[in-house]
């Protein structure tokens, strides 16, 4: 065997026994002569103590061993001599006796220090990402995240769900994003794409009988990226047949609760999840994706000045707007620079302006609006909030829609716990009844989720008529402000499908192009069905208590696509191009030349 013990296992009811352990060296110490090294592998750290007296043959190997060399080490595991213990360390009661040392392998010095207290530069990390991996941190996450996903799948395989693959090369289809799109080298001028989803294949599953269907599927979108966001991602992606809301959302609860159980670190969530209409988490939190640890929510204060002579806020009412107002509880000790500064981040966010009040110990509101409000208007919004001594007030007048928003956000900002750990909590909901369609680039309807999402049935009257007030058979999982998951009941008739495609302006030839693979397999018989995804990079993301997704990725992109590490994207050679009848223009052919001049490579 090449080793009997890993590492961090050993413990003092292992004295005695003789070990063999592989593993990498984090420091090397010379004791008067005695060498005292740090053997790390996955499961932690071990000290080996070379004696030249002991095993000198050993004790010559062990002089030429380096950080990050590879060592195979065996003897005889003892306690620590006594004050010598390290009580910092799981194996810190015993040391490896050294008979005999082996170097597997020899490391140059490092481009950066593995030490997690030393910050390194992303790029260079990413550069050397199988060296950043070595962390413990990040060893960590990675089988953290191993752990959760097994936790889920065996949840959904006790509920009857099966795991399916499905393609990777598929046609284009319109879901929201751009697609990365792929030449056909045996069809020239012809093209697949890479899934958005596996949207339209796991509907056909559902077709073919398989009754419960999932898979973490790989995902792509050529999108613009921020921290929690990746061109090539992971989802658990299910589907179910006869099955409607409340099957879908029990049984993603189910799935979900297992894997923060597996997260161990004390996370826990309350089933059932709470529910919360899109209409009111709009109105409320001014996000789709509330963050219920931050604090109250938004009040519509507009009843309070119904008769009020304070012009800002009477002309926002006569022109159908709204005045909305969010306490933020002990914040009113901020200086007049603060609160300046706050109402600046609020016209940066859309706002006309920002009112502040403060409310004093002997309950008076101290603002320079103060002069303009009746005594009753002061304590209607007392009364309406809420509001106690030192707390902060903070009211926008505009559009119901951006006064929700922009005092949405500054609620996130001021009052949201940084991070996701467990001692800040996880404050998960479902955000139901979500409108079917919402404004395109163009001005017409545009699908608020997905084209296949069926439409709320007390509202197909006004499907063609007026599609902007439709609702939609669709739920978010949300948890500390970020979608974590979406989901619908689907269309599963051939004809609601074709209403939803012209409401979308496909024309009948796009529809049967694009979608008659569909649509000829909703001619034999399809079964009412629903499903979910739950961005798994995410949630791994939350039980890391990490800030961006690239932290629980293996090797991810930056946030520019690029991959560090492997030079992608990286331009293709004429032949290559040829082979796949792709022909670069002159200006595409400049630019890559400078792009891999500048990254000091030769363009073919």
């Amino acid at each position: 065997m090449m080793r009997t013990h890993t590492c961090g296992e050993l413990r003092a009811s292992d004295a005695g026994a003789q070990a063999v352990v592989c593993g990498w060296v984090e420091t090397v110490r010379d004791h008067g002569g005695v060498l005292f090294v740090d053997v790390r592998d996955h499961t932690g750290m071990v000290q080996v103590v070379a004696h030249p007296e002991e095993a000198p043959d050993a004790f010559a190997v062990a002089e030429k061993a380096r950080a990050e060399y590879v060592l195979r080490v065996h003897g005889e595991v003892r306690p620590r001599p006594d004050g010598t213990v390290n009580p910092d360390l799981p194996t810190g009661e015993v040391e490896i006796g050294v008979a005999g040392i082996e170097i597997l392998a020899r490391s140059e010095p490092l481009p950066f220090q593995l030490d997690e207290s030393v910050v390194t530069d992303e790029g260079l990390r990413l550069r050397y990402r199988p060296l950043d991996l070595r962390r413990p941190r990040l060893q960590h996450t990675l089988r953290l995240r191993a752990r959760v996903t097994a936790a889920a799948r065996a949840a959904l395989e006790a509920e009857g769900f099966v795991e399916v693959e499905t393609p990777t090369l598929i046609r284009s289809t319109p879901e929201g994003a751009r697609d990365f799109v792929v030449p056909s080298r045996l069809s020239p001028g012809e093209w697949y794409a890479l899934p958005q989803s596996p949207q339209l294949y796991k509907q056909l599953l559902m077709v073919a009988g398989v009754d419960r269907y999932f898979q973490f599927a790989r995902c792509w979108r050529d999108e613009d990226l921020r921290a929690d966001r990746q061109p090539e991602f992971t989802q658990l992606d299910l589907e179910a047949s006869f099955a409607e809301e409340e099957d879908v959302l029990t049984w993603v609860e189910a799935a979900v609760a297992a894997a923060f159980a597996a997260a161990g670190r004390g996370w826990e969530i309350e089933l059932p999840l709470p529910r919360m209409a899109w209409q009111e988490a709009i109105d409320a939190y001014g996000s789709d994706k509330p963050d219920l640890r931050a604090g109250p929510a938004i009040v519509d204060i507009s009843r309070v000045f119904a008769a009020t002579e304070f012009n800002a806020f009477a002309s926002t009412l006569e022109a159908g707007g709204a005045v909305r107002a969010w306490r933020l509880p002990r914040g009113g000790d901020r200086t007049r620079s603060q609160l300046d500064a706050l109402v600046e981040r609020a016209q940066e966010l859309g706002a006309k302006g920002l009112v502040w009040m403060v409310v004093e110990e002997d309950g008076s509101l101290r603002s320079p609006v103060v002069k303009f409000l009746t005594e009753a208007e002061q304590d209607g919004i007392k009364t309406a909030l809420e509001a106690e001594p030192g707390d902060l007030v903070l009211l926008a007048a505009d559009l119901a829609r951006l006064a929700s928003h922009v005092l949405g956000q500054l609620r996130v900002e001021l009052a949201a716990p940084r991070g996701h750990g467990a001692d800040s909590g996880v404050a998960a909901l479902w955000v139901v009844d979500f409108p079917l369609f919402e404004e395109g680039g163009d001005g017409g309807p545009a699908p608020a989720h997905h084209p296949f999402t069926h439409p709320n049935v007390e509202d197909l009257d006004r499907l063609e008529s007026d599609p902007l007030s439709v609702r939609s058979r669709s739920y978010d999982l949300v948890a500390n402000g970020l979608e974590l998951g979406s989901g619908s009941v689907r269309i599963h008739t051939a004809d609601v499908q074709e209403r939803v495609f012209r409401i979308l302006g496909l024309s009948e030839e796009d529809i049967h192009s694009r979608f008659g693979f569909l649509l000829d397999a909703f001619r034999y018989g399809v079964p009412p069905h629903a499903g979910f995804a739950v961005g798994w990079d995410r949630l791994v993301m939350i039980l890391a208590d990490e800030a961006s997704i690239r932290e629980v990725i293996a090797f991810p992109k930056t946030q520019t696509g690029a991959d560090p590490l492997s030079g992608a994207p990286a331009a293709l050679d004429a032949g290559q191009l040829g082979e796949v009848g792709v022909m670069l223009t002159p200006e595409t052919t400049v630019r890559l030349t400078e792009l891999e001049e500048r990254r000091g490579r030769p363009h073919g």
